[in-house]
């Protein structure tokens, strides 16, 4: 592989060091500018990039132990030219390893780094005469290091989980979050089964490995595909990008023709979009995020897909809006979230969440529900959803709500990476009370809320 492929990766990685951009974002960029080179050129960028930010701790755990100079005090640039060779030498086959020494001594070199060129070159030999019998952790001894190293996870998200879920359960999401994903497509609902057939042999025609997800009959995964947007059907609005969670917390819903929706964090819109074929055009879907580049994302989104019934509003979920009090038939409310179970996808997650950073969103997250339970008609139904797996952002939450508001829950399904096949997300479907199916409930926590919005006001004065 050309040397001038290996330096856009070293500058994407430095990017990535350097600024808040996102990983997947970032890699999409840097491929859309170099658009013109081979096809196995850009697969190289995108695979050598996305696995050197995901095996991040394991690749620094090796450079420490063969390193005199540990990872956190190399230069920015030595650092990531150091972490993507090692990266080749224990993950890319293909690539042999005295091409990878070398080429990572020529951008030493023509980086201004050419006085450690022996440095890179003996650090990286002596790796690769030992990465049969890399030293791991102690499994017994210390067990969470041992996982943490070996799945490249931050050591307190491998201990949350194996207090929450236990050590077995805790090493299957680790395994399932490297794994290849496969990207999630819904077929638009209205096509019908000849109509999908028909796409779907069209799809598999350019070389696309396509599957019914076994969940949903218009759902299904393809692989071996580096441009979605390139396939038969996608400019016709035939289908979308969605995850098999969100199709199925809609599902969920039981939206009706004929439904008032309220999608409260609504970008990039898939959720929105699937509500409105369900209400048909007697219903009606109001999509709502907080910024207009969310809003514009989703007006692409609505208009590809050929939407008439969607109204794409600018709206801060935190900031009460009287106008829709008591009136959705169904509320969506995927709130902001750690991501915890989107980490195979969006790699940077796992180095940027932080214990501290989960309280803060579980405030958050029940500042948005405190304002947007109240848009739900009596008998209507609540959506929550995250896409994470923490107890705190997902069980207790839809608990919390059941017990602070007139709500009871009804149905909740919390999916595993690397149990389920799919993404870590949660959804809980809880239903208002009507005053008439239970008036001295709903009495009782309507004077609950109300003493406790008081004492909020008072405390925030």
């Amino acid at each position: 592989m050309a040397e001038n492929t290996r330096e856009i990766v070293l500058d994407t990685l430095l990017t990535l060091e350097r600024g808040n951009e996102f990983s997947h974002r970032l890699v999409k960029a840097v491929l859309d500018k170099y658009d013109y080179l081979e096809e196995r050129e850009k697969a190289f960028i995108k695979r050598l990039t996305e696995g050197t930010i995901e095996r991040r701790i394991e690749l620094d755990h090796y450079l420490d132990h063969f390193s005199d100079t540990p990872v956190d005090r190399m230069k920015p640039l030595i650092r990531c030219l150091m972490r993507m060779s090692v990266y080749q030498l224990l993950y890319m086959d293909n690539v042999p390893d005295s091409a990878v020494c070398n080429e990572a001594c020529k951008l030493a070199q023509k980086r201004r780094f050419g006085s450690l060129k022996g440095f890179v070159n003996g650090v990286l030999r002596n790796i690769a005469r030992h990465k049969k019998e890399l030293p791991l952790p102690s499994r017994e001894n210390r067990p969470m290091e041992y996982l943490s190293v070996k799945y490249s996870m931050p050591v307190w998200i491998v201990e949350f989980w194996a207090e929450h879920y236990g050590l077995e359960r805790t090493e299957t999401m680790l395994e399932g979050l490297l794994e290849i994903h496969p990207v999630s497509i819904r077929f638009r609902s209205d096509l019908s089964p000849k109509e999908r057939d028909e796409l779907a042999e069209e799809m598999k025609k350019t070389g696309v490995k396509l599957e019914n997800s076994g969940r949903l009959p218009y759902l299904y995964t393809a692989e071996d595909t580096e441009n979605i947007m390139e396939l038969p059907g996608y400019a016709e609005g035939k289908f979308a990008v969605q995850d098999a969670g969100c199709a199925l917390a809609v599902e969920a819903a039981g939206i009706r023709p004929g439904d008032v929706v309220l999608d409260i964090c609504a970008a990039p819109g898939g959720k929105s979009i699937l509500a409105a074929e369900k209400t048909g055009e007697s219903g009606w879907v109001c999509a709502r995020d907080i910024s207009v580049q969310k809003c514009a994302l989703m007006e692409e989104n609505v208009r590809r897909m050929m939407t008439g019934n969607i109204t794409v509003e600018v709206h801060d979920a935190v900031c009460p809006d009287e106008e829709w009090l008591e009136r959705a038939d169904v509320v969506l409310a995927d709130v902001p979230c750690s991501g915890l179970g989107v980490m195979g996808k969006k790699r940077d997650i796992k180095y940027r969440v932080t214990r501290e950073r989960l309280e803060e969103l579980e405030r958050l997250q029940q500042k948005i529900l405190e304002v947007c339970q109240g848009y739900v008609k009596p008998g209507g139904v609540l959506l929550y959803s995250t896409c994470t797996v923490n107890p705190k952002e997902n069980e207790m939450m839809a608990r919390w709500i059941a017990q602070s508001f007139p709500f009871v829950l009804e149905e909740e399904r919390q999916f595993f990476p690397g149990e389920d096949e799919m993404d870590g997300f949660y959804y809980a479907r809880l239903r208002r009370i009507a005053p008439k199916d239970g008036k001295a409930e709903w009495e009782d926590r309507e004077k609950h809320i109300a003493k406790r919005v008081m004492r909020d006001n008072r405390e925030d004065e």
